[in-house]
């Protein structure tokens, strides 16, 4: 029995010991290492406005990319930013060719494989718009008017399901005709996704577009490389106090025309 104790306690002995003698073990900290060199670079979109595309003076500008400037500012360091496309976007996080990802990116099952996703920061959505004069507020207030909307669209679908009696849903067969629709007063509303939107209210101010309601959110996120905690929840508190702050609401009306929505947490 002595001999069995002995043996256990030895035994005990040099698992301690073992666990003593290895070294604690180190991890990557990204935005450590951000804030060491000074200098963080973020994947914006290369030519996808309003959230970003070259202007006039081959600057990149657009909503992406005064996200990707505040994320800077508050880290108080350098901005790079590297233009990417949609397919780039994810492998050029997992690389380390950019430490975020800012580009209009929705999250789903398939990308949180390989990437780790902030709180939404953009408003991204399928809406209906009319006039500031027009009063509309939910699907129930349509019924009299006439509704432009693409045929066979998320858009069509979802606003299928909830159309009063007595509204006047008109399908065109693209874009670019529910949108001459809209301009020539054909139709009175509009449904389409915001950035469409945006534009239409951009090139003819005198229509006076504004949002009337949402239809299906689908928001952006920024990606952040995944294992990485301290960057993720660092990410996640900037884009909490840009919303509370009311910077986020400021680049949507300046960018989309729009007052930012209320954006789900992932």
């Amino acid at each position: 029995m002595f001999r069995s104790v002995r043996k256990w306690a030895l035994s005990g002995a040099l698992v301690i010991a073992s666990l003593i003698a290895v070294p604690s073990l180190s991890y990557a900290d990204q935005l450590k290492d951000i804030l060491d060199k000074g200098i963080v670079k973020i994947g914006v979109p290369e030519n996808f406005p309003p959230f970003g595309s070259v202007g006039k003076d081959f600057k990149h500008v657009g909503y992406d990319i005064d996200v990707a400037e505040l994320v800077a500012k508050d880290l108080g360091v350098k901005l790079e930013l590297i233009p990417i496309t949609s397919k780039q976007r994810i492998p050029y996080l997992t690389s380390g060719k950019v430490d975020l990802v800012i580009s209009s990116m929705g999250a789903n099952p398939a990308r949180a494989k390989s990437i780790w996703f902030s709180s939404a920061y953009a408003p991204f959505f399928s809406g209906a718009f009319a006039s500031k004069d027009i009063k509309i507020s939910s699907p129930a207030d349509l019924a009299g008017k006439k509704i432009g909307v693409t045929g066979g669209t998320i858009e069509d679908l979802e606003l299928s399901k909830d159309l009063p009696e007595g509204a006047d849903l008109i399908r065109f067969g693209d874009n670019a005709a529910t949108i001459s629709a809209f301009i020539a007063k054909q139709v009175q509303v509009l449904v389409t996704g915001n950035t469409v939107a945006a534009k239409v209210a951009k090139k003819n101010p005198d229509l006076k577009i504004e949002t009337k309601f949402v239809i299906r959110q689908s928001p952006a996120f920024i990606g952040v490389r995944s294992g990485e905690v301290n960057m993720l929840q660092w990410i996640n508190v900037f884009v909490l106090h840009k919303k509370l702050g009311g910077q986020l609401n400021e680049l949507s009306q300046k960018w989309l025309g729009q007052k930012l929505p209320p954006l789900p947490s992932l």
